[in-house]
């Protein structure tokens, strides 16, 4: 079953549990008579994350002693996979990782917790930017408390830069200079970059316009003008064309495989993406590297410091004092966020980044910096992306590519876009 098929299904079992979930939320403790209390976790990510979570835990039931933790991990598409049938048996975790594209679809059938009523007292969160918690508002109520945050960039290689014959990055650059550049970049038989990920960088550029990738209410797109859809996809397929990023065939060549891809290679200068992936880029690319800012005319406009997941409760679970008590472990322990390191994005409290600071490698303390001269710049982030969302990006990306392999052209898939988008999204209204 392809990728659009799955998200099919999924949004088809959630709809489906809409009727039962939240039926038996009961008392918020959950302790037996004994005081034993116990908990089930879910989250998705690599074995070096299921390491350090599990330390967590460990920790966590050194210090709770009448606390025991059941864990279910998996990779992010078989995490989805399962969460989705658990949903409709109204048997999800006790705590449940969410990620951005999902955590409304979630909330909006009832299975998550509104954690408002726990902020400062079981979960504390007074040191914590109201831009950033307020990421897990959804209709009104705090579904998601992040794990930490991340912001976009370029991520890159200063000596190639210089190899291709730009001595630096331009401070407050734009895209008309960035598109300069890669082409100087091509001149000199080096990739700039790997182009960019249709839905993450789209909505940032359409936010550098005043606008966004849906609408406010999230029953349409957020833009109607589709002039920005052209300049912008019309232009990455520009530099395609004319060699400053891969085409699309050595692109599916190498999908997912970071060793193959062109910045660890040595042909390509660098990579656009979130923050929080840099660590595990540099370690593999092994050389120094650095970061920029995005582009702009307007990045303050455009930047937003995003979540980089959440932690959820479920409406269903019997242990949501527990289950609280473990975010704020998460959050504001000292000793658990020096095994965390940052890995799930900069930490939003500010008394925890001060206090792991001296435990961080000079990758992360890169991190650390870059996100922090960001985060003043940075403008609140746009509602999360709507039920239907997973289907619009996939519906997205596949017009991408057909323009990338110049099967279409950007001003048809412009209009296919916005018709199907439109029709995916006009199932929330009311």
């Amino acid at each position: 079953m392809g990728k659009k098929g799955w998200f099919l299904v999924i949004a088809m079992l959630l709809v489906l549990t809409t009727a039962c979930s939240g039926a038996d939320g009961g008392g918020n403790s959950g302790a037996s008579a004994d005081g034993k209390v116990k908990l089930r976790i879910a989250w998705w990510g690599s074995d070096t994350r299921h390491e350090y979570t599990q330390k967590v835990i460990d920790l966590y039931k050194q210090k709770n002693p009448n606390v025991t933790i059941d864990v279910e991990y998996a990779s992010f598409d078989d995490y989805w996979k399962k969460l989705a049938p658990q949903a409709a048996a109204n048997q999800l975790p006790d705590i449940v990782q969410m990620d951005i594209s999902y955590i409304s679809q979630y909330a909006k059938n009832g299975q998550l917790e509104d954690m408002a009523p726990y902020l400062n007292q079981k979960i504390q969160v007074a040191d914590v930017n109201e831009n950033v918690l307020k990421t897990g508002i959804i209709a009104g109520k705090q579904y998601g408390i992040p794990t930490g945050v991340n912001v976009l960039g370029f991520q890159y290689d200063p000596a190639l830069l210089k190899k291709a014959g730009i001595d630096k990055i331009p401070d407050d650059w734009t895209w008309d200079q960035y598109k300069e550049l890669a082409l100087k970049a091509a001149s000199n038989k080096v990739y700039f970059d790997s182009s960019m990920a249709a839905d993450i960088f789209f909505h940032y550029y359409l936010r550098t316009h005043g606008k966004s990738l849906y609408n406010t209410e999230g029953t349409g797109l957020g833009y109607d003008d589709d002039k920005l859809f052209v300049d912008f996809f019309g232009g990455l397929a520009e530099l395609i064309k004319k060699g400053a990023t891969p085409t699309p065939e050595v692109m599916n060549q190498t999908k997912g495989i970071l060793e193959e891809s062109d910045i660890v290679k040595g042909t390509g200068i660098g990579i656009w993406q979130w923050s929080n992936q840099y660590v595990g880029l540099q370690q593999v690319v092994n050389r120094p590297m650095a970061l920029a800012p995005m582009f702009g005319p307007n990045m303050e406009k455009g930047v937003y410091m995003q979540p980089t997941m959440y932690w959820a409760v479920a409406s269903r679970s019997q242990v949501k004092d527990e289950a609280a008590k473990f975010i704020d472990f998460w959050m504001n322990d000292v000793e658990a966020n020096k095994l965390i390191k940052g890995e799930r994005g900069v930490p939003i409290s500010a008394k925890i980044k001060e206090a792991v600071a001296p435990e961080l490698s000079e990758a992360t303390k890169q991190v650390f910096e870059f996100v922090a001269s960001m985060e003043p710049k940075a403008s609140p982030m746009s509602p999360p992306p709507p039920v239907g969302s997973p289907e619009v990006i996939a519906t997205l990306t596949d017009y991408i590519e057909q323009v990338n392999f110049g099967q279409m052209t950007p001003e048809d898939a412009a209009v296919k876009f916005r018709a199907d988008a439109n029709t995916i999204l006009a199932n929330n209204k009311q």
